[in-house]
């Protein structure tokens, strides 16, 4: 039965290793042929290195017999400018193409999040996916860029000098390489140990990242309870975890680098010694000795070199598996986008949804009606706002079916597509950091400046904008920091009503305006011709008389009445 499991997880490691690497070439693809001409480069510095070593030998030589030439100076010195020249170029090259190919993935993993399922996106912290996009992305693109190409290079380092010191001397090129095996070995027993501390060092860096994003992002409640010194305990727990995990990992990293070094350092005495005893029995000289000892030191580099880069491999792999978690998340369905001209309305049949086994919508029927102001009401956490969550395929339905139609019978099921005429503004303080024109033109990138005041009217906006002392142009901070709430409110419903959409919903979208502004609102809003279909999700009474309906959702339940 152990036998069994075992083998079953080989399948499943083997299966996810294959899936590894398809992910990983599909990424480096682009970067390809920028790889392959830094390890060609690469691979000219050990050509350039040999050199270096065989003039080294040729003008020690020339010394001790007194004969030193201007040529043979002038070779040493043109090698070593040449690899200092070349090392510079590898160096310069390689942050430019790390750096490419880190933003190539973050904005791909970006892209990604931006078009799949809102529910699927919502499985991880907002912290766990920009570690993600940031540590495990740099994990991913250092080692494709860095550790790969040199692992490559490494063995053919390894090759072309082990044949140049084979040729010398074919003792000292057997001993380099009699302890390889052993290093093989120790790499092959620490490889899944690492995987495993890797991966936790990085869930522990998302705990962290996590808890700060989520404490910073609510301050306000962190100081009006007192909890200052609480969240400065809890950064410091999580420190302490992180550190446990950091400590072993380096551990085990360098615990496995002291074992390699020092058996190689027993190969490089070996090596002395022998040289020295033909020194001593006149059979080389000084020159040739330190070639030898040179060109033993550069076999046994790349093989001290490639177990170092162990750790270098395991964080690929642990970090491209934390990647492909966010690739996995489905894409939004997005149908093919239909012109809706006038007002939209909206039919829902027996549509159903749960939040994993809690089923929040059940059987839920209804029509609205193009033009038509309904009211939706419930109490708290009903399910008002999921409702509207479903209508705008932000989340899909477990079962039903929803389709918009126009006042000429047009008709398109529910897809990522419908929010191309839907207009949202949704509960809370969504405003971005900038200025105000940049939030609201973000509901309609080339709109025009009259539109945008027009927008901003509609919303009551004018008085309290044209009063700041950069007008339209005030810089506001995160959620609205530097303006009230009521203002960030309107600049919201602004941002929303500049797109004109003949379908609008507002979620709690008037909680922080006093009644005459909202009754300003919402009037402008029926004056509007064609008028738009308008959902409003609110608790306030004094918005049903703007209402010729109201939708009530009772345990999972919808009923629609006349007002």
């Amino acid at each position: 039965m152990k036998l069994k499991k075992y083998y079953k997880k080989y399948k499943e490691d083997k299966a996810r290793g294959k899936d590894y690497f398809k992910w990983l070439f599909s990424y480096t693809k682009p970067y390809l042929w920028k790889i392959v001409l830094l390890m060609l480069i690469s691979v000219s510095m050990t050509y350039l290195s040999i050199q270096y070593a065989v003039a080294s030998q040729k003008l020690i030589d020339m010394a001790g017999g007194g004969q030193i030439t201007s040529k043979a100076i002038v070779v040493f010195v043109f090698l070593m400018v040449v690899m200092l020249v070349v090392h510079v170029i590898i160096d310069m090259f390689t942050a430019m193409l790390n750096e490419k190919y880190t933003f190539g993935i973050r904005k791909q993993v970006y892209d990604k999040l931006l078009h799949s399922e809102w529910l699927g996106t919502q499985r991880f912290h907002t912290g766990d996916m920009m570690t993600r996009m940031t540590s495990d992305a740099g994990n991913v693109a250092n080692g494709m860029v860095n550790v790969v190409p040199e692992i490559i290079v490494l063995f053919i380092q390894l090759v072309a000098v082990f044949i140049t010191l084979y040729i010398n001397s074919p003792f000292l090129a057997i001993c380099a390489l009699f302890l390889t095996p052993g290093g093989i070995l120790l790499a092959f027993l620490i490889g899944r140990k690492l995987k495993r501390l890797q991966i936790k060092v990085q869930e522990t860096e998302t705990a962290y990242r996590s808890f700060i994003q989520e404490s910073l992002a609510n301050i306000l409640v962190v100081k009006a309870f007192s909890n200052e010194e609480m969240f400065s305990d809890k950064l410091a727990e999580l420190r302490e975890n992180r550190f446990y995990w950091v400590w072993r990992k380096t551990k085990l990293s360098v615990g496995s680098n002291l074992v390699l070094s020092g058996t190689f350092q027993v190969g490089y005495v070996i090596a002395f010694i022998y040289a020295a005893g033909q020194i001593s029995r006149g059979e080389i000289t000084f020159g040739t000795m330190t070639l030898f000892l040179t060109l033993f030191g550069r076999v046994q580099a790349p093989m001290a070199a490639l177990a170092q880069q162990l750790p270098g491999v395991v964080s690929i792999f642990s970090a491209a598996g934390r990647i492909m978690d966010i690739q996995d998340i489905p894409l939004e369905n997005r149908l093919e986008s239909v012109e809706m001209k006038g007002a939209v309305g909206v039919e829902v049949s027996d549509v159903s949804f749960a939040y994993a086994k809690e089923e929040i919508l059940h059987d839920v029927s209804f029509d609205i009606k193009p033009g038509e102001f309904v009211a939706i009401i419930g109490k708290s956490g009903i399910g008002k706002t999921t409702l509207i969550r479903v209508l705008m395929n932000f989340i899909n339905a477990g079962k039903g079916n929803i389709e918009y139609f126009d006042e000429h019978g047009t008709r398109t099921k529910a897809s990522a597509s419908v929010r191309e005429f839907v207009s949202y503004v949704p509960q809370g303080n969504t405003l971005f950091s900038g200025s105000i024109r940049d939030n609201v033109l973000m509901g309609k990138l080339d709109a025009t400046e009259e539109e945008m005041w027009e927008a901003l009217d509609m919303a009551v906006c004018r008085e309290f904008i044209e009063k700041l002392p950069d007008g339209i142009d005030t810089v506001i901070g995160e959620k609205g920091v530097g303006i009230s709430e009521g203002q960030a409110q309107r600049i919201a419903l602004a941002r929303a009503l500049i797109r004109k959409s003949p379908f609008v919903i507002l979620d709690e979208a008037t909680s922080a305006l006093d009644e005459q502004t909202e009754f300003e609102l919402l009037q402008r809003l029926g004056e509007l011709s064609p008028k738009p279909t308008c959902l409003l999700i609110t608790h306030r009474t004094s918005v049903l008389k703007y209402c010729s309906r109201e939708l009530m959702i009772d345990n999972g339940y919808v009923t629609m009445q006349d007002l």
